[in-house]
């Protein structure tokens, strides 16, 4: 009997452990005012991006990250873009003027999120872990960082480093990626 009680709260203590944080473990408001569990994008390769309207990099980013999403979305790869307006005031606008802009301007056809804080105190939840986790803060606007399937992150980089120059490495893990689920059929 007493195993067997053991043995019942060895189960139910693994049970109610806590997971262990991810990325995808956080909640966001999107661009239009709903709070979306970032979990529906488990399973997929994410580039998480604190983005700008008004900001030197915007064009060439935008541009760049739409083709991206084109080239690789949905079902295995998908951009999560953040309007931030912590650097430089770059970010004014409301969110309808911000999602207006970008699809608009450059297609955009990602999830765009509601304008959050990304470093500081008053930091979004999510960039706080990507933040921790890669050892890396944003210090401007487009820092972009690479989440894997199982919500880890695998790369950050500044906006000084283009899409382009990171695409290989998205490319790989996405390929990773689908290989993994033919093996699993």
């Amino acid at each position: 009997m007493v195993a067997l009680v053991a043995a019942w709260l060895l189960l139910w203590a693994a049970a109610c452990a806590p997971r262990e944080q991810d990325f995808y473990a956080f909640q966001a408001v999107n661009i239009r005012g709903k709070l979306v569990s970032l979990e529906k994008y488990r399973g997929s390769v994410s580039l998480v991006v604190n983005v700008a309207s008004a900001c030197g990099f915007t064009d060439g980013h935008y541009r760049s990250l739409q083709q991206l999403q084109r080239d690789l979305g949905p079902r295995h790869f998908t951009v999560l873009a953040f309007p931030c307006n912590q650097f430089g005031q770059q970010e004014p606008d409301g969110d309808r003027e911000i999602e207006s802009f970008a699809r608009r301007t450059y297609g955009v056809s990602f999830p765009m999120f509601s304008k959050v804080a990304v470093t500081g105190t008053g930091a979004h939840p999510a960039f706080k872990y990507l933040t921790q986790t890669s050892g890396k803060e944003p210090t401007w606007n487009f820092w972009k960082y690479l989440v894997a399937p199982d919500g880890k992150v695998v790369g950050a980089w500044d906006p000084t480093v283009s899409v382009e120059d990171i695409r290989p490495q998205i490319t790989a893990l996405v390929r990773k990626l689908i290989l993994k689920k033919r093996e699993d059929l």
